[in-house]
């Protein structure tokens, strides 16, 4: 199954159970939120066994999100060199798989950021696939409400003006050997289908990025599979390993058949 039907699948079946949707909150048990996350983790990873970390994947959140719309998120891995990929999942959104990234060869998957919505009081689990095969998850409780059907503040035009649009800044000076840290922005509304047209009264099509691959000369850096709970106008902290030469290559798709592609000149070190 591919990962937009699944994230499909598990948005349909938030839906229809209507009753765990709309009752997930401050009042649910520590058995509620179990029982939740055991029946999420078992449609995405079906029986692959998924152990308790604290040194493979570490996720940083506020407590209380002061924008539920615009919640960060740090994804931490201190065992960076046994890492092939990260699975984000905000246990109470309507499509809780949010994110799945996985780190190509010229990737330092030390350290991950984004901006996510937060629907309601939920656990977001951060689950670290190694390259053994082994899933490890760790979580953190955060109380939101609304970040996916959070009004844009402005029409649907103008936040789709410029959309695919794309902006790269890189912090410090470049060092043989040590990894670049990176800031990818992308212009894009991020539509969850949830939002009401403060105009018409209607709700906006869902419209979001479900992937972004970056690139790094011939070497890939990640590709992130992303859904509705990715905040609007996508911010990616990452960083990658100055190896080669090359530009960096960003290619990011939609649901709705947009692509973008931009090229960005890859910092050198200073010698």
């Amino acid at each position: 199954m591919t990962y937009a039907a699944l994230a499909l699948g598990l948005s349909l079946t938030a839906a229809l159970a209507s009753g765990a949707a709309q009752a997930a909150g401050a009042s649910d048990t520590d058995a509620d939120r179990d029982a939740r996350w055991k029946e999420i983790a078992a449609s995405i990873f079906k029986d692959r066994a998924i152990q308790p970390t604290e040194t493979l994947v570490k996720v940083d959140a506020p407590k209380r999100a002061e924008d539920a719309a615009l919640v960060p998120i740090t994804l931490t891995m201190p065992e960076k060199d046994r890492i092939k990929a990260v699975h984000l999942v905000i246990d109470d959104n309507p499509s809780p798989y949010a994110a799945h990234v996985s780190f190509g060869p010229a990737a330092d998957p030390g350290e991950l950021k984004l901006r996510v919505r937060v629907n309601n009081y939920t656990n977001v689990h951060a689950v670290a696939e190694t390259k053994d095969g082994g899933l490890y998850e760790a979580a953190k409780f955060v109380k939101a409400s609304g970040g996916c059907s959070a009004p844009m503040g402005m029409s649907d035009e103008e936040a789709m003006k410029g959309m695919g649009d794309m902006r790269m800044k890189f912090a410090g000076d470049v060092q043989p050997g040590k990894p670049v840290e990176a800031t990818l922005m992308i212009r894009h509304p991020n539509f969850s289908g949830m939002q009401m047209n403060q105009v018409t009264r209607d709700y906006t099509p869902a419209r979001y990025i479900n992937k972004v691959t970056v690139d790094y000369g011939p070497k890939n850096v990640f590709v992130m599979d992303g859904d509705i709970s990715i905040a609007s106008n996508p911010v990616i902290n990452f960083a990658f390993l100055p190896e080669g030469k090359g530009p960096i290559k960003v290619t990011a798709t939609d649901n709705q058949g947009g692509r973008w592609e931009h090229s960005f000149t890859a910092p050198t070190a200073s010698n």
